[in-house]
C-alpha cells in the first residue's frame, strides 16, 4: 500500500508525516491487500487566521472497487488526522465486506442449476 502526503499551504513537518502514516497504516491493516494507494491533501484553509480550518482529504483506490474519499476539517490538525483515518479504515472495511458479499453471491447463482431443470418443478 503507497501513501502519498502532501500538504497545501504549509511545509509537512517529518513528525506531521509519520503521524498520518502510522495512523492511515493501523487504520487500513485489515483491508490492506485490497488498496492500491492512498492520497492524503492536508492544509489550512484560513491561512494565519486560525479557526476551524485545517483540514485533511483522504482518497484511496481500491482493487476492483470504488475509490473511498473522506474529508474532515477542525482546529487541531492532529486530531483532523486521527478522525479522518479512523473513518476511513471504517468506511474501506465496509466497501471491502460488500464486495466479497457481491461476489459470494455472484458464484452461488453461478452454481444454481439452469432454468427449466427438473429439479426446478414444484412437487404438487
Amino acid at each position: 500500500m503507497r501513501i502519498d502526503i502532501k500538504g497545501s499551504g504549509f511545509p509537512i513537518t517529518a513528525a506531521l508525516m509519520d503521524h498520518t502514516e502510522r495512523r492511515l497504516r493501523f487504520a487500513l491493516t485489515r483491508s490492506s491487500d485490497r488498496i492500491e494507494r492512498v492520497a492524503v491533501m492536508m492544509g489550512d484553509s484560513n491561512g494565519p487566521r486560525g479557526g476551524e480550518d485545517k483540514f485533511c482529504r483522504i482518497q484511496i483506490h481500491l482493487r476492483r472497487a470504488p475509490h473511498v474519499l473522506i474529508e474532515d476539517i477542525g482546529a487541531e490538525l492532529y486530531v483532523v488526522i486521527d478522525r479522518a483515518a479512523e473513518r476511513a479504515g471504517r468506511n474501506v472495511a465496509k466497501r471491502v465486506d460488500r464486495q466479497k458479499e457481491i461476489v459470494r453471491d455472484a458464484k452461488r447463482k453461478s452454481l444454481r442449476s439452469p432454468p427449466g431443470d427438473v429439479s426446478d418443478v414444484p412437487n404438487d
